[in-house]
């Protein structure tokens, strides 16, 4: 699966897409990370997400023409597992 995410990344990478890691709090079961993830995906310019429960973070791969990443930690939020930008690539 990370070798697929690699992969997307890299071609959204070549379009000036850039990518968001999320710390992501609230996530205390196996069904959290998908909560979060169908959370993500709803926004718009989002091209992709993975998230890991174990690391309780989230790296999302989105178009910074069309988001934000406070758009992507509203969305988080707004699912009921508020997150913060760790870091921006």
């Amino acid at each position: 699966m990370l070798v697929a995410f690699l992969v997307t990344s890299t071609t959204a990478f070549a379009g000036g897409a850039r990518a968001a890691t999320l710390d992501v709090a609230n996530m205390d079961c196996a069904v959290c990370p998908i909560t979060v993830r169908k959370a993500l995906e709803k926004v718009p310019g989002v091209e992709s997400v993975q998230v890991d429960f174990k690391t309780k973070r989230a790296v999302v791969a989105f178009d910074p023409g069309k988001t934000t990443p406070k758009a992507l930690t509203k969305a988080t939020a707004d699912a009921g597992f508020p997150s913060s930008v760790k870091q921006i690539q």
